[in-house]
């Protein structure tokens, strides 16, 4: 403002040189919109990204976030343990399992289900002492039905209307290495109606 309104030579020198500036400045904003706009759409989508990772870690904390798929190594006995255990305290109506290896393990594990959820175990064999250990155990707490059936090989846990693949038996989880996988294409129906 002082070079237009001063008349010497300097001064002119430099209003010229500003309004160069000011012309050169647009000329480069004006050709360089696509890489602005790009830069902007790009915030955008970090902005977004990283609202959705925060979801995710909020998920994390909240311990709301279910696994559908993944491996426990041997000796994560206690971490095998914890998620089964997290599994089956989800159930709001019912829990089924199908493993050919019951115990009284398998027995202490599913009483972490709510009060008045049921819970049924299918297994290949039910020895006399799992009769005696079920006994005792339904004398005391929330009963559990164990049904013979012998043409499962794998193990399966259904909470609800949720069908998990379970690679390790109930009592052996952490043992050894195994898989387990939330298989969205199978229902509950699909199991039980062909017991």
């Amino acid at each position: 403002m002082l070079s237009s309104v001063l008349a010497s030579e300097v001064a002119i020198q430099a209003n010229v040189q500003i309004m160069r500036a000011f012309a050169a400045m647009r000329r480069f904003l004006v050709s360089n919109a696509q890489v602005f706009q790009r830069l902007e759409n790009l915030e955008y989508k970090l902005i977004a990204t990283n609202q959705k990772v925060e979801k995710l870690y909020d998920k994390l904390e909240e311990g709301k976030l279910e696994p559908k798929q993944g491996i426990f190594f041997e000796g994560q006995i206690f971490d095998a343990y914890s998620f089964v255990s997290s599994l089956i305290k989800q159930a709001t109506r019912e829990v089924i399992l199908f493993d050919n290896y019951v115990d009284e393990t398998v027995l202490t594990l599913l009483d972490k289900r709510v009060a008045g959820i049921s819970a049924t175990i299918y297994s290949k064999q039910i020895s006399h002492q799992l009769q005696l250990d079920l006994a005792r155990h339904n004398a005391q707490y929330a009963p559990i039905d164990i049904r013979p059936f012998n043409k499962a090989h794998d193990r399966f846990l259904i909470i609800d209307d949720k069908v998990y693949h379970i690679g390790a038996s109930l009592k052996d989880l952490g043992k050894k290495w195994f898989a387990f996988s939330l298989m969205n294409d199978i229902t509950t129906q699909d199991l039980t109606s062909k017991v």
